[in-house]
């Protein structure tokens, strides 16, 4: 059932007073965002300081990682691998990968055995299939501090430590 509606008088809105307009001026805006500007010109252009230690960590870190890797490839391919070092370049790669570029600050130095020292400049450390390697050790240092990854030659684990300084 519908029941019927009387209609309701319609309101009327006050007229609405423009002497005082709301919103922002021009300056205001433009001084809002100068002030904006600048705040992230401030927070972009931040750089934290170099930390020494975790840098030097974060580099030890990747090189194992890349030995890790030619290691697993090694086993997973059943052939050996190599993980090539340039020192003077500050570049390696694992197998065929591409070379990974190493910062230039650093002092890098590598002991393998004499058949994987190719020149003064390059070397490298040989993964077999059955994960053992010629094993090595890669010395990187900044100046302050030194650290060492280093793989032994029958498991072909790998692991990180810090050196001493003035060792190699």
């Amino acid at each position: 059932m519908i029941w019927p509606m009387e209609p309701r008088p319609a309101r009327h809105a006050a007229p609405v007073s423009r002497g005082s307009a709301a919103g922002f001026t021009l300056i205001e805006v433009i001084v809002t965002l100068a002030v904006l500007s600048i705040t992230l010109a401030l927070i972009v252009g931040h750089k934290p300081p170099w930390s020494s230690a975790l840098g030097l960590r974060g580099i030890a870190a990747e090189l194992a990682s890349g030995l890790r890797l030619a290691r697993s490839e090694a086993i997973l391919r059943n052939r050996p691998i190599t993980f090539e070092l340039d020192l003077a370049g500050h570049r390696y790669r694992v197998g065929t990968a591409t070379a990974r570029q190493l910062p230039e600050r650093l002092r890098i130095a590598l002991l393998t055995i004499d058949g994987e020292q190719r020149n003064g400049n390059t070397g490298d450390i040989r993964f077999n299939s059955d994960g053992s390697s010629t094993g090595g050790r890669i010395t990187i240092g900044d100046g302050a501090q030194s650290m060492a990854v280093g793989v032994e030659w029958l498991s072909g684990r790998v692991s990180i430590a810090n050196m001493p300084q003035g060792t190699r």
